[in-house]
């Protein structure tokens, strides 16, 4: 067992500007003129500088930031954050973690950072990612990888590994993530923070979204309280509701109602999950049934093919970046792309007739995803199947056979819900590895349920408060 030091984890927290508030925190003190919207901006660009010389959570700096959105309002007018380096964001450029080109200052905002933007955001720069948002780990070929903040030698998560720990490390209050396949709730459960995926649709899609065959993309935040996910959601629907979707509105707290809640300890595809997550998922089950919720066993019967089917578009979305790569930079050279983007292209090259095939599986599974929540209003399980790995475990310098059967074997749980546009959001549970990581327990609803996933965190924040990393 590791013991924490000062070698093993890092934290901003201090008494500055931003002290321990969250984001509605922070943005009521601004409100309420106790602190600076400028002052907030200086103290967290420090806090960055301190933790990311040992992090390397940033991919690049902004400059001096714009002030804009706090002198426009929004419920989190002044507060400092981070844009994800695959979202275009002025005068920024957009690397998508990659070298297989040179990145070029974006023209103009993304289409989700103009609704970020409409919450009242100070930007500071954009985080880092793994390649084009491939893997479940920051980590990086031929460069540092993004360090867990809880302790340096683990993994941070990814894709959105790079705004995590920032976030769970006090840099910020919250930052941009976005999730194709676990990357909001993967790095929220390898860093202890609450990530929502919402439903397809609910928050506006980038134009990459837009033009795939199967949307499986969304984008949100990644914060270190319940309230601070929702109020983020809460801004996004402002900015612009998705006319076929139920309005979410505010979310402040519980609901009365009590929730039939099904329970996944293993992954529907045959993943058995590790001793130490299993325990977490069961406690949080028992943690319901104390707080008068009814938590009984669930059956997700998913087509056999389902991971062979998401690893085929997986590798389909690979050999596109490499086919249409000049679109990001003319000098863009394929062969210069990391081993995993290469091996997931060079497996879709084998299977590419498939396709349709695929695609109609796929769409598919959004019946028997139906069927699972047939008496039950929520589901429970995992994040992931094993407790985060340490830096190197995933790292795309591992051979491309053993890497692909390591990912897989981790990343079980997330990705039906991209596939079918379902909602589900990552918690940190009462419980945490020998070396004091955190581990994350996921609750996934129909479409449009993000009030009920809102509400049931709420409770579960409300009953046993989320560790904290600075009182390490």
């Amino acid at each position: 067992m590791t013991t924490f030091d000062e070698r093993t984890s890092v934290h901003a927290f201090r008494d500055d500007a931003l002290g321990e508030h969250d984001a509605v925190g922070l943005a009521d003190a601004i409100r309420r003129g106790e602190v600076g919207a400028a002052e907030a901006a200086r103290d967290a660009a420090e806090r960055v500088r301190t933790v990311d010389a040992r992090l390397r959570a940033v991919e690049v700096h902004s400059g001096p930031p714009s002030l804009e959105g706090a002198l426009g309002g929004g419920v989190f007018a002044g507060v400092p954050t981070f844009v994800k380096d695959n979202t275009d964001y002025r005068g920024l450029p957009t690397g998508h973690g990659s070298s297989a080109f040179r990145p070029r200052p974006a023209r103009n905002h993304a289409p989700f950072a103009r609704q970020f933007l409409s919450s009242g955001v100070t930007v500071l720069g954009k985080t880092r990612l793994p390649e084009f948002g491939f893997s479940p780990t920051t980590e990086y070929e031929g460069a540092e990888p993004v360090r867990n903040p809880w302790h340096t030698g683990y993994s941070a998560g990814g894709s959105s590994g790079g705004s995590a720990a920032l976030v769970a490390a006090g840099a910020v209050p919250l930052a941009h993530a976005n999730d194709g396949g676990g990357s909001i709730r993967i790095p929220a459960a390898c860093c202890g923070l609450v990530g929502l995926k919402p439903t397809r649709g609910r928050v506006v899609a980038n134009a990459q979204s837009r033009m795939l065959p199967l949307d499986i993309v969304a984008d949100g935040v990644v914060s270190r309280s319940v309230r601070d996910a929702a109020a983020f959601l809460a801004a996004a629907e402002a900015y612009r509701r998705h006319p076929k979707l139920p309005p979410v509105g505010p979310v402040e707290g519980p609901a009365k109602r009590r929730l039939r809640i099904g329970l996944l300890p293993d992954s529907p595809n045959g993943v058995r999950t590790d001793a130490a997550t299993r325990a977490a998922v069961l406690a949080t089950g028992e943690a319901l049934e104390r707080l008068g919720h009814t938590v009984e066993p669930a059956v997700v019967a998913v087509d056999p093919r389902f991971t062979d089917d998401f690893l085929a578009y997986w590798g389909m979305l690979s050999f596109l970046i490499g086919a249409t790569g000049r679109s990001l930079g003319a000098d863009f050279d394929r062969r210069r792309m990391d081993p995993l983007s290469r091996g997931l292209r060079e497996s879709y090259l084998a299977v590419w007739r498939q396709t349709p095939g695929v695609l109609r599986r796929l769409r598919s599974t959004a019946v028997a995803y139906a069927a699972a929540f047939r008496g039950f209003d929520l589901l429970l399980s995992p994040v992931l199947a094993h407790t985060t790995p340490r830096l190197g475990h995933l790292s795309p310098a591992v051979p491309y056979p053993q890497l692909i059967e390591r990912i897989l074997a981790y990343v079980a749980f997330t990705p039906v819900d991209n596939v079918v546009g379902t909602p589900s959001i990552s918690l940190p549970s009462a419980h945490a590895t020998e070396d004091g990581l955190p581990i994350g327990v996921m609750f996934a609803g129909r479409p449009g349920a993000e009030r009920t996933l809102l509400e049931i965190a709420f409770e579960l924040e409300a009953d046993r408060p989320f560790r904290r990393i600075q009182d390490l």
